[in-house]
């Protein structure tokens, strides 16, 4: 009988170990961002803006929450970038030895933007911090070279 009542006592609780919640950026303000950033300017104060804005909603200050609304907001950046780069190749899609060297140094670049966030997340140990240093690492970097790859047009 204690069993039943407490199975009953547990299924009727809310539960203690909630999903995070859907957690999103609003994609005005990375392009806002990215448009009215001025040519040469790699680290405006603005990235980071829409993952700020994401953490006020409910969930989005535990851990947790900071992290995916950082990994939203890299992915709004990851979309520029990946613009970005398709209309820089473009503008060098005559010069096939500078387009060549474009597409390299992006390899080489995400390999770096990718080994500098792990040693962000690896720095803090097993520290909680350190998930958020990665992500934030990711979003930041990502920007950046959205920003230079727009500014390589003029």
């Amino acid at each position: 009988m204690m069993r039943i009542l407490l199975a009953l006592a547990l299924s009727a609780a809310p539960s203690l170990a909630q999903e995070p919640a859907d957690l999103s950026v609003d994609l005005s303000v990375v392009e806002a961002c990215m448009a009215n950033t001025p040519p040469g300017e790699l680290t405006p104060a603005c990235i980071g803006a829409a993952s700020q804005q994401c953490q006020q909603a409910p969930g989005g200050d535990t851990t947790i929450g900071i992290v995916q609304c950082a990994m939203a907001e890299h992915a709004a950046w990851d979309e520029a970038l990946n613009r970005e780069y398709g209309e820089t190749r473009a503008a060098f899609a005559d010069d096939e030895t500078a387009a060549a060297s474009l597409l390299a140094a992006q390899r080489a670049w995400i390999a770096w933007r990718d080994a500098e966030c792990a040693f962000q997340y690896d720095r803090y140990g097993g520290g909680s911090m350190r998930s958020i240093a990665a992500a934030n690492c990711k979003m930041s970097m990502t920007a950046m070279r959205a920003l230079e790859l727009k500014a390589l047009r003029g």
